[in-house]
C-alpha cells in the first residue's frame, strides 16, 4: 500500500460527508490488495470498517447532521427495489455496491475507508452509539455484524442455548455471552482457547448444531458429507448483515458495552499490519488511528 491523492466523489442528494477517525483492517482487505479473488480493480483503496464524524450533509438528508458520529460497513448502495432490499437484506442484493473495489451507480470504481474523508448515501450509514470507544467500534461494522446477523437469523441468541465458535471468535463470544448463552470456542491453538476461556468467558464444546460460514478463503475447502449427516447438522452461508441488522447490532453493543479487542496503530504502519495479519500475528483486530496519524504529520 502507498499514499496517493484521490478526491472523494462529488456529494449527491442524500449523501453525507464523513471525516474518518478510525478504520479497521479486515482480512478481506488483504484478499483485495493481493488480488486473491481475481477481481481487484487497481488502484484500489481498501476499507469497510469506518468510524468517523459527519462534516456535511447534502440535500434531502434527514437521518444525520454535522457532528454526528457514524459508521460505514461492507456495502454502501444497492438497487433498493429487489426482494432482498425490500426485506432488509441489502447485503444480498444482486446489485450491491461495496465501499471498496465496487462499481458505483455512476459507473465509477468505489474507493474505501483507508482515507481521511469519504462520501456515502445516508441510507447506508449507521449511527454509532455514544459511549462506545470508537477504535473498538470500527471492527463492529464488519466483524461484529458478521456474527450478530446470523446469530439473530438462525436463533443462535436464545438464553441458555449453546454456541460453538471458530474464526471470528472473540466477537461471537462477546455477543453470545451477552445473549446469555453457553459458549464454546473451537480452536486448533491451545493458547487461544485458554484465552477465550479465561478472559472472554467461553464455556464448553458443542458437538452438534448449525455451522454458519462467514469467511471467504482464497481457495475452496472440502467438507466430508458424513461429518454433517449424523445428528442433522447444517451448514449455511452468511455475508455480513443488512443496514437494519448493523444498526441493531451497534445499539445492542452500546447497551452491553461490547467492542472489538484491537491494536491501534498509525497510518504509516499499515503495510506492517497487513503482513502481521497475514501471519495471524494480531489479537484480534488492527485499527488505524487516522485522526491521530494526520495530526502527528501536521
Amino acid at each position: 500500500l502507498f499514499h496517493f491523492h484521490d478526491d472523494s466523489r462529488a456529494p449527491r442528494d442524500g449523501d453525507v460527508t464523513i471525516k474518518v477517525l478510525f478504520y479497521g483492517i479486515c482480512h478481506t482487505d488483504l484478499h483485495i490488495i493481493k488480488n486473491e479473488w481475481d477481481n481487484a480493480m487497481f488502484p484500489v483503496v481498501p476499507g469497510h470498517e469506518v468510524v468517523g464524524v459527519v462534516t456535511d450533509v447534502g440535500p434531502g438528508v434527514t437521518k444525520f447532521k454535522a457532528g454526528d458520529t457514524v459508521g460505514v460497513g461492507y456495502f454502501v448502495d444497492s438497487c433498493r427495489a429487489c426482494d432482498s432490499c425490500s426485506h432488509g437484506h441489502e447485503n444480498y442484493c444482486p446489485q450491491v455496491v461495496l465501499p471498496s473495489n465496487g462499481v458505483d451507480r455512476d459507473g465509477a470504481t468505489t474507493q474505501g475507508g483507508f482515507s481521511d474523508v469519504v462520501v456515502f448515501d445516508q441510507g447506508y450509514v449507521v449511527r454509532v452509539p455514544g459511549g462506545l470507544p470508537l477504535e473498538g467500534a470500527a471492527p463492529l461494522l464488519c466483524a461484529g455484524v458478521t456474527v450478530y446477523s446470523p446469530m439473530m437469523r438462525y436463533g443462535l441468541n436464545a438464553p441458555g442455548n449453546r454456541l460453538g465458535i471458530v474464526g471470528l471468535g472473540h466477537m461471537a463470544v462477546k455477543f453470545g455471552k451477552a445473549f446469555g448463552m453457553t459458549v464454546t470456542v473451537i480452536s486448533s491453538s491451545p493458547g487461544k482457547r485458554e484465552e477465550a476461556l479465561d478472559r472472554l468467558g467461553a464455556d464448553e464444546l458443542l458437538p452438534l448444531g448449525q455451522m454458519v460460514v462467514v469467511g471467504a478463503p482464497s481457495k475452496p475447502w472440502e467438507l466430508p458429507a458424513y461429518a454433517i449427516i449424523p445428528g442433522g447438522k447444517g451448514v449455511v452461508g452468511n455475508m455480513v448483515g443488512g443496514i437494519g441488522d448493523c444498526q441493531a447490532m451497534l445499539d445492542f453493543a452500546g447497551e452491553h458495552g461490547i467492542t472489538a479487542d484491537v491494536e491501534v496503530v498509525r497510518m504509516g504502519y499499515v503495510n506492517t499490519a497487513m503482513e502481521r495479519l497475514e501471519s495471524r500475528d494480531v489479537r484480534y483486530r488492527f485499527v488505524i488511528d487516522v485522526a491521530g496519524s494526520l495530526g502527528a504529520a501536521a
